[in-house]
C-alpha cells in the first residue's frame, strides 16, 4: 500500500523525472507568456494593459512579470537558481491572482484564476523541492544531489576493498 501511496519512496528516480517534467511544462508556459509581453504585446502595450487592469506601477510591474515569465521561465526549464526563479514568478502569478482574476471567479474563460493558480501552484512544488537531480542546480558544488552521489560512490569504493 505504500508504494501505491508514495510510489517515490520505492522508487526515487520518479521525484526526479516527475520534477523535470513539472520544470519543463511550466518553463513552456512561463517562457510563452513572457515573450508574448515583450514581443507581441510589447513592454508598452502590456504597461497599457495593466494600467487599464488597475495593476500599480504599471510601467515596471509590465517589465518585471515579462522579465520574471521569459527569464524566470527559461531558468525553470533548464533547472538553474530554480528556486529562486519559481519564487519570482509566484509573486507574478499572486498579483495576477489578486489583482486581475479573482474577482472572475475559477475559469479562465471568463478572466478567471485557474490558470495562475495552477501555475503558481505548480511553481510553489518546484520551489520547495528544488530542481531535482535532472537539472543544472544538481551540478553546482552546493548541491544535495553531488552529495549523494558522492556518498554513493565512496560507498561503492568501500565496498569493492
Amino acid at each position: 500500500m505504500l508504494t501505491f501511496l508514495h510510489p517515490a519512496k520505492k522508487y526515487p528516480i520518479i521525484d526526479d523525472v516527475v520534477l523535470l517534467i513539472a520544470r519543463i511544462a511550466l518553463g513552456i508556459v512561463l517562457i510563452a507568456h513572457g515573450w508574448q509581453k515583450f514581443n507581441e504585446w510589447t513592454l508598452a502595450g502590456t504597461a497599457s494593459a495593466f494600467t487599464d487592469m488597475g495593476i500599480p506601477a504599471p510601467s515596471v510591474t509590465s517589465i518585471f512579470a515579462a522579465s520574471a515569465e521569459l527569464f524566470g521561465g527559461v531558468l525553470v526549464l533548464i533547472g538553474l537558481v530554480t528556486p529562486l526563479a519559481a519564487v519570482l514568478n509566484i509573486l507574478v502569478q499572486l498579483g495576477a491572482f489578486v489583482l486581475v482574476h479573482i474577482q472572475a471567479g475559477v475559469f479562465v474563460d471568463n478572466g478567471g484564476y485557474e490558470l495562475v493558480l495552477a501555475i503558481a501552484a505548480g511553481l510553489l512544488l518546484i520551489a520547495a523541492r528544488g530542481a531535482g537531480r535532472f537539472s543544472i542546480d544538481a551540478l553546482l558544488p552546493s548541491s544535495p544531489y553531488r552529495a549523494s552521489s558522492a556518498s554513493r560512490e565512496d560507498n561503492s569504493s568501500l565496498a569493492s576493498v
